[in-house]
C-alpha cells in the first residue's frame, strides 16, 4: 500500500515553480553533506548522528527544531518510498500531485539539494474542494506531513480506484472502536481550533522560527500527538488523544512521552506536563491519574446543526 504525504517545496511554495519544471521534490535545512550511504532505515539513527551536526550550524535552534529539521530531511530523502504520493502547495491555493520515482539524489549548490525525483501528474487539487479535515491536515506547518489517512479523498481527485482504507479496531489496546474513528481527525481539528480550547488560555502549540511545529512531533519513544508550551516558556505539555486505546497504555504511554521530552529535549528550568484528551469519562483513567498530578484529564464534546440551504 503506498502512502500520502504533503511537502512543502520551500518556506512558503518559494521554489515551486522550480520543483515542478525539474521534476523533484528536495528539502535543505543546512546539511551541505551528501547523504547518500548515510541514511539508515530508522529515522531515530538519523537524528542521533546528524542532531548535533545540525545544532552546531544552527546555535540559536532547540533541541526540538533540530529533531524536526532532521525528521522531515529524514523523511524526503528516505521515508518516503518509491510509489507514494506527494501533495505540494503550488503557492496559488492549489496543490500539485506527483509520484516519488528516484532515489535520494544530492545536488550541490542548488537549491533544495536533498532531492528525490518526481512524476508530476497532470492535476491541481484546489485547497477549497477538500474535506475541512483534509485541509487541516495539509495546512499543518512544518516541511512534510503524512495524510496517508486520506487516501480516499485523495485518490478521488487523482480520478484513480478508491483505496480501500480499515479502521484498525483489531488492535488489541483498542477498547472503543467508536471512539478510535472519531478521534482519528480530532488533533488536526484541536490544531486548527487551538485558539478556542481551555488549554490555550495557559499553552501554545510549539513554534519554531514562529511556525506551529507541535503536531505529531517524532520522538524516539514515539510521535507526540501536540507537543504545546506555556507562554512564560516555563513548562511544556505533552497532548495525547486517548483514540479508544485502553486507559493503563493510554497513560503509560503519555508518561513515556513526558520521560523523553524532560530528558531529552526540555531546556534548563522546564518542567514537563501531560494531559490526555477522550470522548467520554472514564473512572478507570481517572483512577490511573489519580496518582499522577501531573496530567490532566479532558473531555470533549461533538455537536452539530443543520443550516438551511
Amino acid at each position: 500500500m503506498r502512502n500520502y504525504y504533503r511537502v512543502m517545496l520551500g518556506r512558503r511554495s518559494v521554489h515551486a515553480d522550480e520543483c515542478l519544471r525539474g521534476g523533484f521534490i528536495g528539502a535543505d535545512f543546512g546539511i551541505e553533506q551528501d547523504l547518500g550511504g548515510r541514511l539508515p532505515d530508522e529515522w531515530r539513527e538519523f537524528n542521533k548522528a546528524f542532531i548535533p551536526i545540525y545544532l552546531a550550524g544552527h546555535p540559536d535552534k532547540t533541541r526540538i527544531g533540530a529533531g524536526l529539521a532532521c525528521g522531515a530531511l529524514w523523511t524526503i530523502a528516505k521515508g518516503i518510498a518509491k510509489g507514494d504520493i506527494v501533495l505540494c502547495p503550488d503557492g496559488s491555493g492549489s496543490y500539485r500531485a506527483g509520484e516519488v520515482v528516484g532515489d535520494y539524489q544530492y545536488a550541490p549548490g542548488n537549491v533544495l539539494p536533498h532531492r528525490r525525483a518526481v512524476r508530476w501528474l497532470d492535476v491541481a487539487i484546489a485547497r477549497s474542494a477538500m474535506s475541512e479535515a483534509l485541509q487541516n491536515s495539509t495546512g499543518s506547518i512544518g516541511t512534510v506531513s503524512t495524510i496517508t489517512s486520506y487516501a480516499t479523498e485523495i485518490e478521488r481527485f487523482l480520478g484513480e480506484a478508491p483505496v480501500p482504507v480499515t479502521v484498525v479496531a483489531t488492535d488489541p489496546v483498542i477498547e472503543d472502536p467508536l471512539a478510535f474513528a472519531m478521534e482519528k481527525h480530532l488533533e488536526d481539528f484541536l490544531v486548527g481550533n487551538w485558539g478556542q480550547t481551555e488549554l490555550s488560555r495557559e499553552f501554545a502549540i510549539y513554534e519554531e522560527d514562529g511556525e506551529a511545529v507541535g503536531q505529531q512531533y517524532a520522538t524516539d519513544a514515539g510521535p507526540i500527538d501536540i507537543l504545546a508550551v506555556s507562554r512564560d516558556r516555563m513548562r511544556l505539555l505533552v497532548v495525547e488523544l486517548k483514540r479508544g486505546r485502553a486507559s493503563d497504555v493510554v497513560v503509560g504511554q503519555t508518561l513515556r512521552y513526558m520521560g523523553y521530552v524532560k530528558e531529552q529535549i526540555a531546556e534548563p528550568g522546564q518542567t514537563v506536563e501531560g494531559a490526555i484528551i477522550a470522548l467520554e469519562d472514564d473512572r478507570k483513567l481517572r483512577w490511573a491519574l489519580a496518582a499522577v498530578p501531573n496530567i490532566r484529564f479532558y473531555r470533549y464534546q461533538v455537536s452539530f446543526r443543520l443550516v438551511a440551504a
